[in-house]
């Protein structure tokens, strides 16, 4: 068994898990479903291709919060495209400068070509909705032959923007949650969050629950050094506008 583990930072992120009609919701925390999406678009599986999506969605899923972010409300209009008719006024909510790193556990094999598709997508990532794109790679590392999916979100250094980080004293560590899927024997400990894909197709989306239990991981601080920078149109060449 191994663990995949990504870096989930941008200037807006939105994870829903209950949206319904004009009252688009945010979770505190990256859904499963959503994460699953992101490597299932990563790898090319189409909306709809239920059995591929299977192998993906049994994946054991965790997060670790590094830098929660602030909620933020933002009303959208919308006109109907045939015939101009101006749509309900919608509410929606996103998370602003969040830092997240998520992690999935399961067969190395697996996890080898999601990381690879990861680093050469065939559609693009995004945080949630299409109007968030990341803001650095999402891929961090694969941990091969990994003891678990809470040792590796033990593991990684903190992801958390410099700015953040600067308001802890270098060299301590710093105390993270992690919500991760509970064990057969955490039952009574659980919640229950409706995010586990079972198919994403367009006519019929459905997703069964899911137990989540909670954990505090300490992590060190790092002394020095700054996170990757990423920019995204520096892959464009001058004429390809």
């Amino acid at each position: 068994m191994s663990v995949l583990s990504l870096r989930l930072a941008g200037p807006l992120q939105s994870w829903g898990a209950t949206a319904r009609f004009t009252r688009r919701t945010t979770e505190s925390a990256p859904t499963k479903s959503a994460v699953i999406g992101l490597l299932a678009a990563a790898a090319g599986i189409e909306r709809g291709d239920d059995a591929s999506l299977q192998p993906l969605a049994a994946l054991r899923f965790g997060v670790r919060i590094d830098q929660p972010g602030s909620r933020v409300r933002d009303f959208q209009t919308a006109h109907h495209s045939a015939s101009g008719k101006s749509m309900p006024l919608s509410e929606r909510f996103y998370l602003a400068d969040a830092v997240f790193v998520a992690a999935v556990e399961g067969d190395t094999a697996l996890l080898s070509r999601l990381h690879a598709a990861l680093r050469n997508p065939v559609y693009p990532p995004f945080l949630g909705r299409r109007s968030c794109p990341p803001a650095q790679p999402v891929d961090l590392c694969l941990h091969e032959g990994a003891a678990s999916l809470m040792d590796v979100l033990g593991e990684v250094p903190w992801q958390a923007s410099a700015w953040y980080r600067r308001q802890h004293p270098d060299g301590t560590d710093v105390e993270l949650t992690v919500l991760r899927e509970a064990c057969d024997d955490e039952g009574e400990l659980a919640d229950t969050l409706r995010d586990q894909p079972v198919s994403y197709a367009a006519a019929h989306r459905r997703h069964a629950l899911r137990t989540v239990v909670g954990d505090i991981v300490r992590v060190g601080r790092p002394s020095g050094g700054s996170l990757p920078r990423h920019e995204p149109f520096d892959a464009l060449q001058e004429g390809d506008v």
